[in-house]
């Protein structure tokens, strides 16, 4: 990990050492701001995206890490005594900074795994129906016709192709939260 202050980030920005400072950061698993301002928090965000082309994760619990979190891939604001802000401006928000591990490591895990078995439905789902249409037009001699009407195509869309993937999105959990939070490296296997 690197601990950086404010003044040392005014030295780095405003003497020209961004690419020393990646560097050091790219042999780092996490960069911590502290003691520096709302704008050199975002714009070390900021220069870690453009950079090195990675996902970027800022955590902030009041006002002044809004920008921070606002400059982030993901946002994760914690309510506390500072106030709301924080929470308002974030994708995520938890109430005690101890929490960010099961929102990691098992809500993380089970979205991620949500969201891949969703896309290849949705792919199945469209193949399946463009297919049939497809064929329908050799049938009709490729005049253009319809093979179902539009109110039953709306249906069928609606019930029988967006219901089962909210359902299973909402309910499917591949493995419990227990043993996610015991083995954290589970994670990558979706990866």
């Amino acid at each position: 990990g690197l601990v950086v202050d404010g003044r040392t980030l005014t030295v780095i920005f405003q003497g020209g050492l961004e690419e020393k400072f990646l560097e050091l950061s790219r042999h780092c698993r996490a960069v911590l701001c502290c003691r520096s301002t709302p704008l050199q928090k975002s714009m070390v965000v900021k220069l870690v995206r453009r950079q090195l082309k990675v996902m970027t994760l800022s955590i902030g619990d009041g006002a002044n890490d809004v920008s921070m979190i606002q400059a982030a891939d993901v946002g994760v604001g914690i309510s506390g005594q500072e106030g709301m802000q924080a929470v308002m401006a974030s994708d995520f928000a938890i109430s005690r900074f101890k929490h960010l591990k099961k929102l990691l490591l098992v809500h993380g895990h089970w979205c991620y795994a949500r969201l891949a078995k969703m896309v290849i439905y949705f792919f199945y789902k469209n193949v399946c129906y463009v297919n049939l249409l497809f064929w329908y037009q050799f049938f009709c001699g490729f005049s253009g016709s319809t093979m179902v009407d539009y109110w039953q195509m709306i249906f069928f869309n609606l019930f029988f192709t967006s219901v089962p993937p909210l359902l299973f999105g909402v309910l499917d959990k591949d493995v419990s939260a227990e043993t996610l939070l015991r083995l954290p490296e589970l994670y990558k296997n979706g990866q």
